[in-house]
């Protein structure tokens, strides 16, 4: 898993400011989508990971009430 960065953010909405504005050359489109990738995968799997440790607890209070 890639740790995403602040650095990494900040280029990331530097890219996507450039390229709403002027546009981006072909190295830049490349890094932008490697860049965007990287925090998908990250979000994914930090995601995944919260996910997985949530416990579902039963209340007895409420079972009663039934």
């Amino acid at each position: 898993m890639t740790v995403i960065t602040q650095e990494m953010i900040d280029r990331i909405n530097e890219l996507a400011h450039k390229k709403k504005n002027e546009g981006l050359t072909e190295e830049e489109i490349g890094e932008q989508k490697m860049l965007y990738r990287a925090y998908i995968d990250s979000f994914k799997a930090n995601l995944r990971s919260q996910l997985e440790n949530i416990e579902f607890v039963d209340d007895p209070e409420s079972k009663e009430k039934n």
